[in-house]
């Protein structure tokens, strides 16, 4: 089940029903408009996480809903359903903001792991975006606060320089996950040259020494990858 929200503006009563039916069996949260001046209306009203829309819609066609929703929140993923396959109404719908675009008849499967692929990839962003406001970390027994650059295992702590701190703020964005070896250099030291690269594998050690206290926590070479932070605790 999940607690997504859904505003589903489609003109067609039968297959609006249908896909408010499905979607709501599903676990959605789903809330059906038969045109887009009343979609647009329900969208003031409530906070949703998804906008599905029929291009054509009596009163307000779906690209002019979009753009309306667009003014007032310019991150809430839209998808548009249209019985029309042209290029220029899918290049207008991407123009405005649509995060996708299925061109009827679909099969509800299909609407469903569209819809699934953009929440998921929003849930990543989002986090991408908090994790980068975070001043702090934990890692496994340790706090890692960035902006103040200390290591703190108990009630010792370690002060880690500006290019420590910002491979380990790197490596935490992507615990148990790989850490490209490429995007780290760049984004530390402007280029990704040997050199370099070597500067980096001296951090990288340094930062393994700082936290070998805690068995459960390793940094993990990636061959011709990168890096891997690997907290077996988080």
């Amino acid at each position: 089940m999940t607690n997504t929200k859904l505003l589903l503006v489609e003109d067609d009563p039968n297959l609006g029903d249908i896909l408010q039916e499905y979607l709501m069996l599903k676990g959605y949260q789903t809330y059906l408009c038969g045109n887009g001046e009343e979609g647009f209306n329900a969208f003031n009203s409530d906070n949703y996480d998804m906008c599905i829309l029929d291009v054509m819609l009596p009163i307000m066609d779906g690209f002019s809903l979009a753009k309306k929703i667009r003014a007032i929140n310019k991150e809430v993923p839209i998808i548009f359903l249209t019985a029309k396959s042209l290029k220029e109404d899918r290049v207008e719908g991407f123009r405005i903001g649509a995060d996708d675009y299925i061109t009827k008849p679909f099969s509800m499967e299909e609407l469903q792991l569209r819809i699934d692929a953009i929440m998921r990839r929003c849930k990543q962003q989002q986090q991408a975006k908090e994790d980068e406001n975070r001043d702090e970390f934990v890692i496994g027994t340790y706090v890692f606060n960035h902006v103040r650059q200390t290591l703190t295992f108990d009630d010792n702590t370690t002060k880690l320089t500006t290019k420590e701190a910002s491979l380990l703020k790197l490596l935490c964005q992507q615990k148990n996950k790989i850490l490209a070896r490429n995007y780290a250099l760049k984004t530390i030291w402007g280029d990704d040259n040997y050199f370099t690269g070597r500067s980096m594998d001296v951090f990288i050690t340094k930062l393994r020494k700082y936290l070998k206290k805690d068995a459960s926590i390793e940094i993990m070479n990636v061959h011709g990858q990168g890096y891997k932070l690997i907290d077996q605790g988080g």
